[in-house]
């Protein structure tokens, strides 16, 4: 598995929940932001993991906002290497509620 993959398959909801959380109060400016950051995702993450998942997420909003993301999941062969069948249930829930 490379780099990337690990990255991104490598975060629990739970761990991305308290990154998002981190980023919105941890200052931009903090020289020690990455490993606060790190800290209140719980410790499991170093300045290094937290930092590369920060770039990953400037990515998928990029990609987002420049238009070419289909926003048609429903008509999408969802296929990831992070995808599990708890994701696809959950999908599954939503489109049905």
């Amino acid at each position: 598995m490379d780099e990337f993959q690990k990255v991104l398959c490598g975060w629990s909801w739970e761990e991305n929940k308290l990154f998002e959380l981190a980023l919105a109060v941890v200052d931009e400016q903090d020289p020690d932001r990455w490993e606060v950051v790190a800290a209140m995702v719980g410790g499991q993450k170093s300045a290094e993991d937290v930092q590369k998942h920060y770039v990953i997420l400037l990515q998928d909003v990029q990609f987002i906002e420049s238009g070419l993301f289909d926003h048609k999941i429903e008509d999408a062969q969802l296929q990831s290497l992070c995808w599990t069948d708890e994701d696809n249930n959950l999908l599954v829930q939503l489109n049905i509620n």
